[in-house]
């Protein structure tokens, strides 16, 4: 499965995304954790690979949606810009947990075992979590204004960070709130 999430990955990278630095992101992702990684350490996609499998989950669910907000997959710069923001929105979580085991008592046996479940290595020294993968994605690639608050307030009213204002950003960017609403559904409907 993460070898498939792999190559849906970069395929579907390289199909909508033709900005200079691409590849060395992708060659960067692939010395990275990115494809074996969780999403979260306890919550929505706390298992191996699924930090692909949600990025991958997200922008399905952006085009299952955008459409009706005007969102035309035909349209080059718009293809380009969903594709950079779903799949890249996350980076922030790249060689950011690790596995640990843990003590659950089995609901059924009443016998304590351990479980393997992922916890964070630390805190990112960045700002907010979409502020920390803004920066790692540009470290590759250009962001243009509407990507970078994309990504900067996908996290919507989850994000309590200082710099956080998402119902101005959203009033003003259709992209930005098409990215939140589609991670939303990743995250909550499809359940990565």
């Amino acid at each position: 499965m993460i070898d498939n999430n792999k190559f849906i990955f970069e395929t579907e990278a390289r199909t909508a995304i033709h900005r200079p630095g691409l590849e060395d992101l992708l060659n960067w992702l692939a010395t990275t954790d990115f494809y074996d990684a969780p999403c979260s350490g306890r919550y929505h996609g706390s298992y191996k690979g699924a930090l692909a499998e949600h990025s991958l989950n997200v922008y399905q669910q952006f085009w299952n949606i955008a459409p009706r907000f005007g969102y035309d997959a035909s349209n080059p710069t718009l293809l380009e810009e969903s594709a950079i923001v779903c799949l890249f929105h996350d980076l922030c979580k790249v060689n950011f947990y690790e596995p640990y085991l843990r003590n659950v008592k089995n609901p059924e046996t009443g016998i304590w075992e351990q479980v393997e479940e992922y916890r964070s290595k630390g805190s990112t020294t960045l700002a907010s979590h979409g502020a920390c993968s803004c920066y790692r994605v540009m470290q590759f690639i250009k962001l243009n204004e509407t990507e970078f608050a994309a990504i900067l307030h996908h996290m919507g009213a989850w994000d309590k960070s200082q710099y956080s204002n998402p119902g101005e950003v959203y009033a003003n960017n259709k992209l930005a709130w098409l990215l939140h609403v589609a991670d939303e559904a990743a995250t909550y409907i499809v359940g990565c």
